[in-house]
């Protein structure tokens, strides 16, 4: 029996755990229910897997823990399996936006919050691995790395993911595809913070003795939005805007969020040198930039190029022509692709919508994406790298 024919005839049960993983809620922002979550994940591992070779929790303080756990092999190659087990979707989501299956142009869809990005992913890796042992085909030893902190930077697991990416042979990262298409580019992410302190006054009877933090962020967004080189891939977002204590007081404090995507390394000393150079226009307003470079840019490197070839060789003898793309948005997998290691991204959930309200999978697409990651661990299971 072929991994795709093991992967179609049990798609029922990968789809019942998906499903299940969805209706326990994971919230970035909800410590409870991220343990709750996590226990849940632990649960699947061990019922599909067994207990594993070693496991440990690293501590997330008031985000989700990272679970490493490690299933030995019977070859010489070591995989990392990188998922996420939090959502964008606050608690309580659950209750008007069930999972639900929805026909939509001939073709199902099953919904639901956190389904797409990425708890179908995260599912699919775990049978994949099942499915891979009990062909009798040989395994590498795989580490899974299971965070709840990825919607809010990586900020506590990023360490971990490093050193387990940074020791295996090659990881695998089980986010969405793009439209069926595995991820080997992604934007580098910069969160930039302005503070702005000005002097406050009354706005009627002394407005000119003050000098607005209001007025002066506004003129420093004039300055920060053209930073943006589109032409380059370096894109720039004002998402967050805050100041002020009342209508009729001239601002003493404001202050903004932005958003930074860039595609280019070089990039990030440019983006760097013109925030640095932008000013407020009042002597008497002062400003403070904090720069924060939340991961750097991923590309097709030398070291990645050999595993595309396996995961397009893999999908070609499921009978599908495997596309790669680079997109917008940032993963984990930037993390590894730094350390010059390789690294493929996007093996999980076809399907569209994160982030999104009605985010969805197509369930007809996860015997192929769980047979296409069984596949690449078999061919993984002795280091190709030597």
């Amino acid at each position: 029996m072929t991994h795709l024919d093991a992967a179609t005839e049990a798609a029922a049960r990968i789809l019942d755990d998906i499903t299940a993983l969805v209706e326990v809620e994971t919230s970035s922002y909800d410590k409870a229910a991220l343990d709750t979550g996590l226990a849940h994940v632990e649960r699947l591992l061990a019922g599909h897997l067994g207990e594993p070779d070693e496991s440990r929790r690293h501590d997330g303080g008031t985000y989700g823990d990272v679970l490493t756990a490690t299933y030995a092999g019977t070859g010489t190659g070591h995989v990392a399996l990188v998922a996420h087990y939090d959502t964008v979707w606050p608690t309580g989501t659950l209750a008007d936006w069930p999972v639900a299956t929805e026909r939509v142009d001939g073709r199902d869809r099953l919904t639901g919050p956190g389904i797409f990005d990425m708890k179908t992913g995260l599912v699919q890796g775990i049978w994949a691995l099942r499915l891979l042992r009990e062909s009798g085909a040989p395994t590498p030893t795989v580490t899974f790395v299971l965070n709840g902190d990825e919607e809010v930077g990586s900020l506590v697991s990023r360490p971990v993911i490093e050193a387990v990416g940074g020791s295996a042979d090659a990881t695998l990262v089980l986010e969405p595809t793009a439209a069926g298409a595995v991820k080997t580019g992604r934007k580098g992410i910069g969160i930039f913070t302005l503070e702005v302190v000005g002097v406050e006054s009354h706005a009627g009877l002394d407005p000119t003795a003050g000098a607005s933090a209001i007025h002066a962020l506004a003129r420093v967004i004039e300055q920060v939005v053209p930073i943006a080189r589109p032409d380059r891939g370096t894109t720039v977002n004002v998402g967050l805007v805050q100041g002020g204590s009342g209508s009729n007081v001239v601002a003493g404090r404001a202050t903004a969020q932005v958003d930074v995507r860039v595609s280019d390394p070089a990039e990030q000393e440019r983006v760097d040198q013109a925030f640095a150079a932008v000013t407020t226009g009042d002597p008497r307003v002062r400003l403070e930039v904090e720069h924060g470079w939340n991961r750097p840019p991923m590309t097709l490197t030398e070291a990645t190029a050999p595993l595309l070839e396996i995961a397009r060789k893999v999908s070609a003898d499921l009978g599908h022509d495997l596309q790669d793309a680079s997109v917008g948005g940032a993963s984990d997998a930037n993390f590894v692709a730094a350390l010059g290691k390789p690294v493929l991204c996007g093996l999980g959930a076809v399907g569209h919508g994160a982030h999104a309200r009605g985010e969805y999978i197509h369930p007809d697409a996860v015997p192929h994406q769980t047979a296409l990651v069984a596949g690449m661990l078999e061919h993984l299971s002795d280091n190709p790298w030597g």
